[in-house]
């Protein structure tokens, strides 16, 4: 890198250096207002400055995209996706000029990273989250073709960008700026998330992807996660919601439901004792006590997440998700039907899915109960398939299963299904929940003993 780097703090104090450490205070302190709750103040303390700085314009943009991932509202995903374009448009100011035989050399040669400012390669971390994140939304706000290759060639030119500021750290000639722990914490999520998330992908589909240049190393992508975890840099609190996110859910949805927890836990612990009413510290430690098979610690976890906020709710959501499971488990299908009324009605993340499990737990209610809003079962899943949701251009795993299941109640005499909570269960991995409880377990049991003797009965009855 650049001497200049090193050098241009000790001058001006507007010079770049100062500006760069200015900006990434800024943003820490608004990062500390977000995960204290305080949403708006952390929004409003960053906007000013979004057509200035390129950290304020990332912050800025990132906070609005986790709004718009967990409402999946059209309007919050345009919004988001505006605002994040913007922010890239404000990296670009602070990228490396390049004249058009710069142009034509690095076409020859390939650009050296060597020879840039700490502002410029700053700029770089920043343009490459940009991409990252601005192809997510991509792939979320429309279906068609040509937006699906837009959104890819995003995730590769910031795969790429990531990649080589990797090897720029790697070099005996690359001089650490004053800000490197913030430069060098934003390039190991990257490098992390990419490593860990192409890992997931199915045998087939690597291949494919690696052909055309991707790489996916799930050990060194959890390194990668763990080494900007435990740095204290700008982007340590994502590397470790990435880490928190892998442990308690995509092993446990996407995999045998054999998460490590126990690092999890490790993980949480310094987070919860700093922001001990933080509603996504909170939110994990439920998810954590729920893998423990702790079911009433998870409630009451998931209860404390709500209470101690009300400006997002969509927080709330993610906990009424969750407690809509544990009341599965619990096999209080009362509870469970209101949680997943309340999504049906405040969340668009799965309409079909929600109204599937309204209708499933109405199936499961005895004989004397009553529905509590007056639904009815069959008509609760004959309008199932028309609540299909997109996403990329697929139809979501659960949507296809509950689909193919409410069919069955399109006839003007439907056969019931038996347990259908059970099955849907069995799709989230939930057994490996109840698997830790042996309680729990008798108590799948005796539900499902007591439905193969109805089904016997009426059988016994045609």
């Amino acid at each position: 890198m650049d001497s200049r780097a090193a050098k241009s703090g000790s001058g001006d104090a507007r010079s770049p250096t100062s500006d760069l450490n200015t900006a990434l205070h800024e943003c820490m302190a608004a990062l500390d207002l977000f995960l204290n709750n305080k949403f708006s103040d952390a929004l409003a303390s960053l906007q000013a400055k979004t057509k200035d700085s390129m950290y304020h314009a990332l912050t800025y943009a990132t906070i609005l995209e986790m709004q718009a991932m967990m409402t999946f509202d059209p309007q919050d995903i345009l919004n988001a996706g505006n605002t994040m374009k913007e922010a890239q448009a404000t990296c670009q100011k602070f990228r490396k000029k390049s004249t058009v035989a710069d142009s034509i050399n690095n076409l020859v040669h390939r650009q050296s990273l060597e020879h840039f400012t700490e502002e410029e390669i700053h700029a770089e971390i920043c343009y490459a989250e940009c991409l990252l994140q601005r192809a997510a939304l991509t792939f979320l706000q429309d279906e068609n073709m040509v937006s699906f290759i837009k959104g890819g060639i995003k995730v590769r030119n910031s795969y790429q960008t990531y990649r080589e500021l990797d090897s720029l750290i790697q070099s005996p000639h690359y001089v650490k700026g004053e800000n490197h722990l913030h430069f060098e914490g934003g390039v190991k999520l990257g490098v992390g998330a990419f490593n860990l998330t192409l890992s997931m992908f199915p045998a087939r589909i690597l291949r494919l992807l690696e052909f055309v240049g991707f790489s996916g190393n799930k050990e060194h992508g959890l390194l990668q996660l763990q080494e900007g975890a435990s740095s204290y840099s700008f982007r340590s609190v994502l590397c470790t919601m990435l880490l928190l996110c892998y442990h308690t859910f995509m092993t446990f949805v996407l995999g045998t439901g054999k998460g490590n927890v126990e690092e999890a836990e490790r993980l949480l612990k310094p987070y919860l004792a700093r922001y001990p009413k933080g509603a996504i510290f909170l939110f994990f430690a439920g998810r954590i006590e729920t893998l423990k098979g702790n079911i009433d610690a998870a409630v009451n976890r998931y209860e404390e997440c709500c209470e101690a906020q009300q400006y997002w709710k969509q927080f709330h959501h993610m906990c009424y998700w969750e407690l809509m499971w544990c009341f599965t488990y619990k096999r209080q299908w009362k509870m469970a039907f209101f949680y997943a009324d309340l999504l049906s009605k405040e969340n668009t993340w799965s309409k079909a899915t929600y109204i599937y499990m309204k209708a499933a737990y109405l199936s499961m209610f005895g004989p004397d109960d009553c529905s509590p809003f007056g639904d009815s079962e069959a008509d609760l899943f004959r309008i199932v398939p028309s609540l299909k949701l997109k996403i990329a251009g697929k139809s979501l795993p659960t949507e296809k299963f509950a689909i193919r299941k409410a069919r069955r109640y399109l006839s003007s005499n439907p056969i019931p299904l038996p347990v259908p909570p059970l099955e849907m269960m069995y799709i989230w991995n939930g057994y490996a929940v109840i698997g830790k409880c042996p309680n729990l377990t008798e108590g799948m049991l005796e539900t499902l003993i007591e439905a193969e003797e109805a089904l016997a009965r009426s059988s016994g009855n045609q």
